[in-house]
């Protein structure tokens, strides 16, 4: 883009500037993202150190003796409280030493991250610089008879995928914008962080969702243990749930529907299955690169295998609406 729409005068950007910009924006927006999110994470692992989880466990008190009283009636009993449960079990999750060696992995994890993205930066340079790099090694390896399918395929790949990540970024966008601003109003602390939270795990599918509203309400405990339960905490918890509830309505119904489709074109079974798929070869890595992977063996499956039916019946969406998107090669272009 920068490349070819910006100009100074008569002189455009040549190919070593405009990819440095790119990744100088890049490095720009991680950064910003890294000094939003990073205070605020710190502050609240120090505030779940410090967390009195007897005080918790005092504030949910009325309610779980309620409960086992009504357990008990129907003949479900347990040698210990449910009060003792519930603190031993925090405790066990958010021990000043847990949080200590959570952080000392996060640190080893952080240093292997910023080797991962210079990594990252430093190759996508060169494939910015040289426009076509990636599509010139591809069709490389591919042998003459062939190279048109390939090209036609990588098109169509370039496209879908384009459309998926553009998605996926405007549902985290609308998701944080969502859920911070609905919190703020709801006077709950760290809105911020659990907006934002809540709309970078939701990009696992299924678990995503339950986690982040899980965060959420645990954030809205640790922040308010001096507050009433029941007439302040539960219905603070109820209008966070509510939040989180609306907010997964809308993006079933509106954020994802409108992802799927424009890139990915497949039945939700089709979707459901992949996925599934995916978390049992690689867990929730597997379950975040499902789609994009399908949708990439689809592509290739429809160019060089559709003359077997199951292909056919795969990629009958894919075919019937992306014929009219990607034109055809021109004689003149190189195979």
């Amino acid at each position: 883009f920068l490349k070819r729409r910006v100009k100074f005068g008569k002189y455009r950007m040549g190919p070593n500037l405009s990819a440095a910009i790119t990744l100088l924006i890049f490095f720009i927006m991680f950064v910003i993202f890294l000094l939003l999110f990073v205070p605020l994470a710190v502050e609240q692992a120090a505030n779940l150190a410090e967390v009195d989880y007897a005080a918790i466990a005092d504030a949910l008190n009325q309610p779980f003796v309620e409960l086992q009283e009504r357990l008990e009636r129907i003949g479900v009993s347990s040698d210990e409280s449910l009060e003792d449960l519930l603190q031993k079990s925090m405790t066990g999750y958010f021990n000043p030493g847990g949080i200590a060696d959570f952080f000392a992995e996060a640190i080893s994890v952080a240093g292997n991250l910023m080797i991962g993205i210079f990594s990252v930066m430093f190759i996508s340079f060169f494939f910015l610089k040289e426009e076509g790099l990636f599509g010139r090694v591809v069709m490389s390896l591919v042998s003459k008879p062939y190279r048109p399918k390939m090209a036609h395929a990588l098109d169509q790949i370039t496209s879908l995928l384009s459309r998926y990540f553009t998605g996926i970024l405007l549902q985290i966008t609308l998701i944080t914008i969502i859920v911070t601003v609905s919190l703020n109003l709801l006077g709950v602390p760290n809105a911020l962080l659990i907006g934002l939270f809540a709309a970078l795990i939701n990009v696992i599918p299924y678990l995503g969702p339950i986690i982040g509203a899980a965060f959420g309400v645990m954030i809205t405990i640790s922040s308010n243990l001096d507050l009433n339960f029941y007439n302040e905490m539960l219905p603070m918890l109820l209008k966070v749930m509510g939040v989180f509830a609306t907010m997964q309505l809308m993006d079933n119904f509106i954020f994802q529907p409108f992802i799927f489709s424009t890139s990915v074109r497949a039945h939700p079974l089709e979707i459901f299955l992949v996925i599934l798929i995916g978390a049992q070869i690689q867990g929730i890595t597997g379950m975040v690169l499902a789609i994009p992977t399908y949708t990439v063996i689809r592509v290739v499956a429809r160019e060089f295998l559709n003359r077997f039916e199951i292909v056919q019946r795969i990629t009958s969406r894919m075919s019937r609406e992306v014929k009219a998107e990607v034109p055809p090669k021109s004689k003149g272009d190189p195979t």
